[in-house]
């Protein structure tokens, strides 16, 4: 071969440059290390191996808040709402008292259990037919039930067992001004919802066991 044509192919050290096949095979196993170095960078990210839990959070179905619904939010004011009404509604007749006080912290309690139980539900909070309730001793008073849309056929059931205050010096206060007349029927004053409720669902759909929780 004529030098000026092997000087062409030659490289400065003398060596020949090299050939396709291993110039190919060369970019393959330096693509295959950056594979190799990603997936080792994603394992060691992964909430499998987080140091401080604090900073590490689970995406479970208690964790509503993260896919914030505004529909549901406006849904569950205004159930909220229809169950205040409600009870202030009951309170001459079922209730036999001339007030009833209802603490803002148990409506927004509630307000939060409907949402909470709702989150897995195929329709959401429309879907739920809410049945009210109040103890009274041994009794258990019910206030009707409340649809939340009554537009949509309800796919579960929320038993809302209300308490009366009687923790205190509300239950003592309270009776002072009761009706004493012993031929009229007793007609207390004023009676005072405890923050405290139980909450039982029951899924139309399906025939799992009730779920209770006690809030």
């Amino acid at each position: 071969m004529p030098d000026k044509f092997r000087g062409s192919l030659s490289s400065d050290d003398g060596s020949f440059p090299p050939s396709p096949a291993a110039e190919g095979a060369s970019k393959r196993l330096s693509w295959s290390k950056l594979v190799q170095k990603l997936t080792e960078f994603s394992g060691a990210a992964s909430p499998d191996h987080c140091l401080d839990s604090d900073n590490c959070r689970d995406l479970s179905d208690s964790d509503s808040d993260w896919f914030h619904d505004p529909l549901e939010e406006t849904l569950r004011k205004e159930v909220v709402a229809l169950i205040a009404r409600r009870l202030i509604e009951a309170k001459d007749s079922t209730l036999r008292c001339s007030k009833l006080l209802i603490p803002e912290k148990l409506l927004e309690h509630i307000g939060q259990e409907l949402i909470h139980l709702a989150a897995t539900e195929p329709c959401g909070l429309r879907g739920a037919l809410v049945e009210l309730c109040v103890e009274q001793g041994d009794a258990c008073v019910n206030m009707g039930q409340i649809p939340a849309d009554p537009y949509v056929v309800p796919t579960f059931q929320l038993t809302l067992v209300l308490r009366l205050d009687s923790g205190g010096l509300w239950p003592k206060i309270q009776g002072l001004f009761g009706n004493k007349s012993p031929a009229a029927p007793i007609v207390r004053h004023a009676l005072r919802l405890s923050t405290g409720f139980r909450v039982i669902k029951k899924k139309f759909y399906s025939s799992e066991e009730l779920l209770i929780e006690e809030c």
